[in-house]
């Protein structure tokens, strides 16, 4: 170091998710867990479950994602519920990216996680799975599934969440 220069000490950047406040962090985590606002958001034949999930008979309520939001920029969960087209996909990908941190994906039906049956040698507008889009957290497999599915795969996100499932599963004999 030469007379009459300044040391500045070199600067290091932590990488985000390094700094975590235990108690707090498991607050903030369960807090989200437990108001999902997921987009009112449906591609195909999936949606009239996902709508049917939201009724009277399956009360997504009790799990505290009622409010389906009209707007990416006021949802937390984006649920992709159908086939996704090519032509579709500029829109999904904008709508993802609409939305504020923290965000999730569930990907509702076969035709969101794998193309479904529209998937065949030479097709060229599906994509298969909406996985090659956006990153997706929860897979809910079926064709339709079941609301009760749904109701599984928001349970299964929101273990994801807060690291604990909030009712023992059934395990088989």
């Amino acid at each position: 170091m030469e007379k009459g220069s300044i040391y500045v000490e070199k600067q290091t950047d932590i990488p985000p998710g390094l700094i975590h406040f235990g108690m707090l962090d498991q607050v903030l985590n369960l807090a989200r867990a437990n108001s999902l606002w997921p987009m009112t958001f449906g591609l195909a034949c999936c949606a009239i479950e996902m709508m049917a999930t939201g009724a009277s008979r399956f009360d997504m309520a009790r799990f505290g994602c009622e409010v389906f939001r009209p707007s990416p920029r006021q949802s937390d969960l984006m649920i992709v519920s159908g086939t996704v087209t090519r032509k579709m996909s500029s829109a999904v990908v904008t709508l993802y990216d609409q939305m504020p941190e923290p965000k999730w994906v569930l990907a509702m039906g076969n035709c969101a996680i794998s193309g479904g049956p529209f998937v065949f040698p030479g097709q060229y507008s599906v994509v298969e799975g909406v996985d090659k889009l956006i990153p997706v957290d929860v897979y809910v497999p079926g064709c339709p599934p079941r609301p009760e599915a749904l109701l599984e795969g928001i349970l299964k996100l929101e273990e994801k969440l807060t690291q604990r499932r909030r009712w023992p599963t059934v395990e088989p004999k």
